[in-house]
């Protein structure tokens, strides 16, 4: 019988990845992998995230999320295909839910 897995945000260990954005692991399988960023307001993306090998999916659990082109506010979902890029950013600062169903 399989068994449920669960991570408390709280629990979740914190990864700088640039100035003002943080990302804490909640769960990894075989491939996929599921994270919560946290943005500060006035965070931005050094470079450009490039979503490889596969696609990336976001939901924006608060604040408003901008791909670098628009604004995606708190509610927003987000599929971004494999190969597609953007630069993260906000100005209000933002939660964001992300899942990696290929790694």
């Amino acid at each position: 019988m399989e068994t449920y897995e669960w991570a408390s945000l709280h629990d979740a260990p914190v990864r700088e990845l640039f100035p003002g954005i943080r990302l804490r692991p909640l769960w990894s399988g075989e491939v996929a992998k599921a994270y919560v960023l946290q943005m500060d307001p006035g965070s931005s993306w050094q470079g450009i995230d490039v979503h490889d090998p596969g696609p990336e999916e976001v939901f924006v659990v608060d604040g408003t999320f901008n791909d670098g082109e628009r604004d995606y506010p708190a509610g927003s979902f987000i599929h971004a295909p494999a190969g597609s890029s953007h630069v993260p950013q906000s100005t209000t600062g933002c939660t964001l839910f992300l899942f990696y169903p290929e790694g």
